[in-house]
């Protein structure tokens, strides 16, 4: 079983060299390594040639943003899974490929927690055992802590009309399409919060309710909106749990029950 990385970059020669290191230091060496630089500037292209032949492809080139150098990445990946790690983004110890890829790998998506860093913090995210549809309304799974089989990205790639939330789309759909889902308890990578997605929440909204409007519909709006409103509850739930909710008071204790029948109203939803 062979993985594919694949690294994206434009202009974060620091950020690269943080991930270059995290990975050459993996104990689990069958990987081929494939590197999409957007044409950069600041001296990552020097870089690259420096450890070139650690990757079994590399370019150097302008794109058409980030989903479009992931799809030229996929294009050139001879792997059975794929595993994103972009440039600042790191392999959280060095045994991590050795954990995963050591066991067997049947299943189309395999995702594990995702350390979230910052310049001053970071804080492991544990994404759920069970999925839901309900679930992927609010939230996503850690692109970069997700091991993808090829062949998903293969037959249709990442939408490049989305410039923040195409990994999500890919994942809800794979979702409705029955394709599985396997949890594994382990911190996959450090994920650099500095970068566009991390940064851009109501691009996020925005694109998200684009495709939700075009996964199920103009009808369901309503639905829709409610389901992106109830993300902040789900927050605050997940963040300082329910007696903290009411401690804040009537308003949100409100907001809670909305979110229970919201959830009792979608638990019955297929995942066709």
């Amino acid at each position: 079983m062979k993985l594919s990385i694949i690294t994206i970059n434009y202009n974060n020669k620091d950020g690269l060299q943080k991930t270059i290191d995290s990975v050459i230091c993996q104990t689990w060496t069958d990987y081929e390594w494939i590197v999409i630089d957007g044409g950069s500037t600041d001296g990552s292209k020097e870089l690259i040639e420096q450890y070139q032949q650690l990757f079994a492809y590399w370019c150097s080139e302008p794109d058409k943003g980030v989903y479009n150098a992931m799809n030229k990445g996929v294009d050139h990946a001879i792997g059975d899974y794929l595993l994103f790690l972009n440039s600042g983004d790191c392999l959280h110890e060095r045994t991590v490929l050795d954990q995963v890829l050591s066991q067997a790998m049947v299943d189309d998506i395999v995702y594990g927690s995702l350390n979230f860093v910052s310049s001053n913090s970071q804080k492991v995210f544990h994404y759920p055992e069970m999925l839901s549809l309900h679930y992927f309304f609010c939230y996503s799974i850690g692109h970069p802590s997700s091991f993808i089989r090829a062949s998903l990205l293969k037959e249709c790639g990442y939408r490049e009309d989305l410039k923040i939330v195409s990994d999500w789309c890919k994942f809800l759909e794979w979702f409705r399409e029955g394709k599985s889902f396997r949890k594994i308890p382990i911190v996959v990578s450090d994920f650099d919060t500095t970068g566009m997605s991390s940064s851009n929440e109501i691009l996020i909204r925005q694109e998200r309710t684009r495709v939700l409007e075009g996964l199920f519909g103009r009808e369901n709006k309503q639905l829709i909106e409610e389901s992106i409103k109830m993300q902040r509850v789900y927050d605050i739930v997940h963040e300082t749990g329910f007696l903290r909710i009411l401690e804040n008071g009537g308003r949100r204790y409100a907001l809670l029950l909305r979110f229970i029948l919201f959830l009792n109203k979608t638990a019955g939803l297929s995942k066709t």
